[in-house]
């Protein structure tokens, strides 16, 4: 089963995901773990799920700098594969089939709501708020539950 929405099946190269796996399974050691991922990314600099795996591992190390900053290179290489402009302040509901499941732009928006998320627990509130608006523009449906996110901020 698909675990990283956005993301189909197979995206991983085998070689990769035994990177991720090992990450994994040293996540108590930070370093370690900081190293295969980082050793993942090296070996598939274009690989969606390395970057998901990457930041979702700052964030809850509390590296909230380098979540960030691995957030914004994740958007730019899913907008790259899905063919739009990794800007999000200049994207609108036409830019693309925003509602494609397995998809770069549907990763795109799954890390959209993760750079919302980080930005509010750096205490960038109004940055956190105006990155959900635009994400409640592109996905009105929810699909990648950036309401959880806005409730959050509105608290």
């Amino acid at each position: 089963m698909n675990v990283i929405p956005g993301i189909a099946e197979g995206a991983v190269p085998p070689g990769v995901a035994d990177w991720l796996a090992q990450a994994v399974a040293s996540y108590h050691n930070t370093e370690r773990a900081e190293f295969l991922l980082c050793t993942a990314q090296a070996l598939a600099p274009e690989c969606l799920p390395v970057y998901f795996s990457l930041y979702k591992f700052y964030f809850y190390k509390r590296m909230l700098p380098q979540a960030e900053e691995v957030a914004l290179r994740a958007l730019d290489i899913a907008a790259r594969q899905g063919g739009f402009s990794p800007d999000w302040t200049r994207l609108d509901a036409a830019t693309t089939d925003w509602r494609c499941v397995d998809a770069p732009q549907h990763f795109y928006l799954f890390t959209l709501k993760a750079l919302a998320f980080i930005r509010l627990r750096q205490g960038q509130g109004d940055d956190s708020r105006a990155i959900l608006a635009k994400l409640q523009e592109l996905d009105p449906l929810d699909t990648v539950g950036g309401s959880v996110i806005r409730d959050l901020a509105a608290s």
